[in-house]
């Protein structure tokens, strides 16, 4: 196991009219759905990491647009998810710092995704010495981004997916049949079609454990 599951870093940002984000940063979301669902897992982490060299300069030009730096975090927790290993590690504490930046400048950007990232990557990061993973700051991350957007898909996926990491079934089973409920998102199809096949794929082993007990 790396530093990150690769699966578990790919953070989507939730439903939000393409029209609200610079163009740069669209383009940047819809190649980084390309990589992390279209290209060969041998591919991606080179691929990731040019989308990383793409996104800084897209924060250059955008250095107080919150969906900038919450795509540029994405970016860059995928990319550490593919990269694994503690060489990542550098990787996630920037993406921790471009969440934490778009929550101070604005806390429902992109719905809330900041936070919903920001939590993904608490339970996913190795607790000290290693890392700064934290469940009880994955928890209160996750729940506001539930918060803002109570029934987008990424919200509820990595809440499920928390529940799921905690040994909570039946919890994990509720969020997850919410996330593969969610309405789609327009111009967001590559992403949502690889999300509800992670989801589905959660929810299989959930069930599992839910029929064994």
């Amino acid at each position: 196991m790396g530093l990150l599951a690769a699966s578990g870093t790919a953070v989507l940002a939730q439903a939000q009219q393409p029209a609200a984000l610079p163009t740069d940063v669209v383009a940047i979301r819809d190649r980084w759905a390309e990589v992390n669902y279209q290209l060969p897992k041998a591919q991606r982490a080179a691929a990731f990491e040019a989308l990383a060299k793409q996104a800084q300069g897209s924060r250059s030009a955008h250095p107080r647009d919150a969906s900038t730096l919450i795509w540029e975090g994405i970016v860059l927790s995928s990319w550490a998810g593919e990269k694994g290993g503690l060489g990542a590690l550098g990787l996630v504490k920037r993406a921790r710092s471009d969440f934490e930046q778009a929550i101070a400048i604005d806390p429902a950007a992109l719905e809330g995704s900041a936070y919903t990232s920001l939590g993904a990557l608490y339970y996913q990061v190795p607790g000290w010495p290693l890392g700064f993973g934290d469940d009880d700051k994955a928890r209160e991350m996750l729940l506001k981004g539930l918060a803002i957007n109570p029934d987008g898909i990424d919200a509820n996926y990595f809440y499920g997916d928390f529940q799921r990491d905690q040994e909570q079934w039946q919890a994990a089973e509720k969020a997850l049949q919410k996330a593969l409920a969610a309405p789609p998102r327009a111009g967001r199809q590559v992403a949502d079609s690889g999300r509800r096949k992670e989801i589905e794929a959660k929810l299989a082993e959930v069930r599992h454990h839910l029929a064994s007990d």
